[in-house]
């Protein structure tokens, strides 16, 4: 028995090796023109090709704080359950416009509201009661992404071997495009972004 639990434990360990051997890093950083931050632009792997991803068991979530959507940019896999709360003292509504179009309603402080999104695409979450609220989620096909931290960088990590197409995108710029070889250890992919 003790030599059966043996070779599963080295089975396992063995097998979490194995993939993580074929995986890499790709990372960089992202400046952009006329923006007082490169701060949450989105890079991502446009599509991984012959693989499925699980939907996180958890959903995602977006707050409402201080009359501000948080996190403003939210990047998820598709399938993904987005619960959306309010944190402040007054009613708050959240619909979505672009790929989505939906309409969650009005409510105060405490009450949380899911929504699956279950098509790729870019959707903009507003608030009707208080229009200058504004947010992004943004539905994508792979797990490989990141947002930029406050100087631009951003890495994306356990990205499996083969050649990609990496995106960025932010709602006031315009999306750049380039063309990688990811392998094992890290490759750095620098994006400029202009309006």
């Amino acid at each position: 028995m003790k030599k059966i639990i043996s070779g599963l434990s080295l089975f396992l360990i063995l097998s979490v090796i194995a993939n993580n051997v074929y995986a890499g890093v790709i990372k960089g950083t992202v400046s952009a023109s006329r923006l007082k931050s490169p701060k949450d632009i989105l890079v991502h792997i446009e599509r991984v090709e012959g693989k499925e991803f699980s939907v996180p068991k958890e959903p995602a979530k977006m707050d409402q704080i201080s009359l501000v959507f948080v996190p403003r940019v939210l990047p998820i896999l598709l399938g993904t359950t987005v619960a959306f709360y309010n944190a402040d003292d007054l009613k708050h509504n959240v619909f979505g416009v672009g790929d989505y179009d939906f309409d969650l309603g009005t409510w105060g402080k405490g009450r949380v509201v899911p929504y699956t999104f279950d098509k790729l695409g870019e959707v903009a979450i507003l608030c009707n009661v208080h229009p200058e609220m504004e947010a992004y989620i943004i539905v994508l096909q792979n797990p490989y992404f990141a947002l930029t931290d406050e100087a631009g960088n951003y890495k994306i990590k356990n990205v499996p071997s083969g050649t990609y197409k990496i995106k960025t995108w932010h709602d006031r710029l315009k999306s750049v495009k380039k063309e990688v070889t990811s392998s094992t250890g890290e490759i750095i992919v620098d994006f400029n972004l202009k309006r």
